[in-house]
This record gives C-alpha cells, sequence and structure tokens, in this order.
C-alpha cells in the first residue's frame, strides 16, 4: 500500500515517467493480486489512461511538427535549388540567343581563317555562341585555324554551355 501511494503522488513529467509508472503498477497489480489490491490498482491505472493516452498524443504531435519543420526546410532548399537552375538555364538560353540567324550565316560563308580572325578579336562567350551554332564541321575547321589558347577557351566555354547542369 505505501508503494502504492508513492507511485499515485508522482507526477508524470514525460512519456517515459509515464511508461514507467504504468509498467510498476502493471507488476504492483500482479503482485498484489492475491493480495485483494488489484481493485485499488485495477482503477488507478483506469483512472490514468486517459492522460497517458493524451500525452503520448501529444508527444506525436510534437514529433510530427518537428518532422513538419525538416520538411519545409528541405522544400525551401529545393525551391532555392531550382530557382538557381532556371536562373542558370535563362544565362544559358541568352547565351546562345545572342548569335542567332544572319550572324551565323555570315560566319559559315566566310573562309575559315579569316573566320578564326575576327572570332579571335570578339567577345569569347559570343565566338563560342556563334561556333556553337554553326555546323560542327565548319566550326571544327575554324578552330583549327585559330591559336591554341583562343581555341581551348571557346572549346571551354561551349563545353560549359552545352552540360545539362550547372558549370559554376
Amino acid at each position: 500500500m505505501v508503494l502504492y501511494r508513492k507511485i499515485a503522488t508522482f507526477p508524470p513529467r514525460g512519456g517515459l515517467a509515464l511508461a514507467a509508472l504504468v509498467l510498476a503498477l502493471s507488476s504492483v497489480h500482479a503482485a498484489e493480486t492475491e493480495g485483494g489490491r488489484s481493485d485499488e490498482v485495477q482503477r488507478f491505472c483506469t483512472n490514468i489512461a486517459d492522460a497517458a493516452r493524451d500525452r503520448r498524443y501529444a508527444l506525436q504531435a510534437q514529433e510530427l511538427e518537428r518532422l513538419r519543420g525538416e520538411v519545409d526546410s528541405r522544400i525551401a532548399a529545393l525551391e532555392k535549388k531550382r530557382a538557381e537552375y532556371e536562373g542558370w538555364l535563362a544565362r544559358r538560353d541568352a547565351f546562345l540567343a545572342k548569335a542567332e540567324g544572319n550572324l551565323v550565316q555570315i560566319y559559315s560563308n566566310m573562309r575559315p581563317d579569316a573566320a578564326a580572325e575576327r572570332l579571335s578579336e570578339v567577345r569569347a562567350e559570343l565566338a563560342a555562341a556563334i561556333l556553337m551554332k554553326l555546323d560542327p564541321r565548319t566550326a571544327g575547321v575554324i578552330l583549327n585555324e585559330m591559336n591554341s589558347k583562343n581555341a581551348a577557351t571557346l572549346t571551354t566555354i561551349m563545353a560549359s554551355a552545352a552540360r545539362p547542369e550547372d558549370p559554376s
């Protein structure tokens, strides 16, 4: 009976304390079944069952809120990455749009050595965009006519633009 009174006055401080209390009462209940105190223990267990269930639901709700926060932060990170990718894609499209129609046609009709000389003088991004729009055979001949440093720079830019993921 003394153990029962100590347990009955024990303030539950969390889910573990409540679980320990229920286990202790179950063992007391099993031990006292023969002694006639089982009725008291049964009533006590029945009385705290609702509180235990409420506490368990509260703990589950806290865990769900924590998980919701994690999911929301991951969604925010994915949205940020998506925005970065869309920005990169827009830059790539703008890069390719620099070398439109007539300009590409002009360079495709030039002699390769003259085209190489002219493309060496323009901005590297524009030259790479023009070369990417040209027929691969024509672009290869023009790159062959350029000095190796300019050809390597343009090739690097073209390879970066052709990659499906962000080169930066």
